[in-house]
């Protein structure tokens, strides 16, 4: 089974990305990519992309990355900065792994939209449960 069924298959249950509508593009041991379309209940008051509904794609595509390996991880740490509102008709975060050590591994996110705007950028740190 390719990898992108694989993750397809195991985040299945993942139900708020799923409801979100969060899908897989691309997965190596180097990079994760995730997209959403931009859709009506992902937005606010004001009709932009609701800071959550970000969060939530950046955070996957980090969940995805840290876990890759096959050694169950978990965030100890995220932050999310917001730079722009989109036109666009979806998002696209792409996470590489920064450093990987024995237990601790540091990951960033870009978020961006499909007019190639740099949306927000998101950091985590995950702990690796050997």
């Amino acid at each position: 089974m390719d990898t992108l069924k694989r993750l397809q298959e195991e985040y299945k249950n993942d139900r708020f990305a799923t409801n979100a509508g969060c899908v897989f593009v691309e997965a190596s041991a180097d990079k994760v990519v995730c997209e959403m379309p931009i859709c009506e209940n992902l937005l606010n008051a004001h009709g932009g992309v609701m800071g959550g509904a970000i969060f939530t794609l950046a955070d996957l595509a980090f969940a995805v990355a840290s876990n890759l390996a096959g050694i169950p991880s978990v965030a100890i740490e995220c932050n999310i900065r917001f730079y722009s509102a989109t036109k666009g008709e979806k998002l696209i975060a792409t996470c590489i792994k920064d450093k990987e050590g024995h237990n601790l591994g540091h990951y960033t996110v870009e978020i961006k939209d499909d007019l190639d705007k740099k949306i927000a950028g998101y950091t985590a740190i995950a702990f690796h449960k050997n």
